[in-house]
């Protein structure tokens, strides 16, 4: 192979890095497009376009995040910890909120589903197996195989990028956890239709707060670990020079 042709070679890994990060960051976003934004818009098509009740349109509008949970648990052949309890407590409410037929109730049953994972998500950290470290670990590793060897060794052997791991887990308890108490105040003080849309912005206003907020405090602090752990010769072998 000439010199040319390798040297134009070159740049694909990078290339490749990059498009795994963006597909990575890009996959993050869909829970909030999967199970806020598609079921909002259902039950607005089928309450308001086909004129089914409010009750019979919030059950079908929960159906959506409740088959995408199973789906992934079937797709991955393997039980995730968070996504069970997410399946759990979407099939529980849905059922409740069915044989209670209040369509208020439906409304809240959403918040006990959030709560529920914000509480078990709290109780994992105090359990030392953080669940939200299932989502963190590929923004800080990016895909990258050295990177996440890195995290490996960080995680098992550095108190401080564990103490950031648990923090991330807490931040997003403590998130989950009072955008349900909102959403339960809504459910009993708003109108059902304004409702399901401003459940929505509620849940987005606090996520994407959380999510700067963990980005800055969390996420960049942990990544520039991992980097100065790839850099450390006595890590990765190579001779100090």
């Amino acid at each position: 192979m000439s010199q040319f042709a390798t040297e134009a070679a070159a740049p694909a890994p990078a290339a490749t890095a990059a498009d795994d990060v963006r597909k990575a960051r890009i996959e993050s976003f869909k829970p909030l497009v999967l199970d806020a934004l598609l079921p909002t818009a259902l039950y607005y098509l089928l309450n308001k376009g086909f004129g089914m009740g409010a009750l019979g349109a919030l059950a079908w509008s929960s159906v959506v995040p409740a088959g995408r949970t199973a789906w992934g648990l079937v797709r991955q052949r393997r039980v995730n910890g968070l996504a069970a309890l997410i399946l759990t407590a979407n099939v529980v409410g849905l059922l409740l909120g069915l044989t209670s037929g209040d369509a208020r109730f439906m409304l809240a049953k959403d918040s006990g589903i959030t709560a529920a994972v914000g509480v078990a998500v709290l109780v994992s950290v105090c359990a030392g197996r953080p669940l939200m470290t299932a989502a963190l670990q590929p923004w800080v590793t990016k895909a990258n195989a050295g990177r996440l060897a890195a995290w490996e060794r960080l995680s098992t052997g550095h108190r401080q990028f564990a103490r950031l791991e648990r923090r991330f887990s807490v931040m997003w308890g403590g998130a989950l956890f009072a955008e349900a108490v909102l959403r339960v105040v809504g459910a009993y003080t708003l109108s059902v239709d304004t409702m399901v849309w401003a459940g929505g912005v509620i849940a987005t206003a606090i996520f994407a707060l959380t999510i700067f907020v963990s980005g800055a405090l969390v996420i960049g602090p942990m990544e520039k670990m991992v980097g100065a752990e790839l850099r450390e010769p006595a890590r990765t072998g190579t001779p100090a020079g």
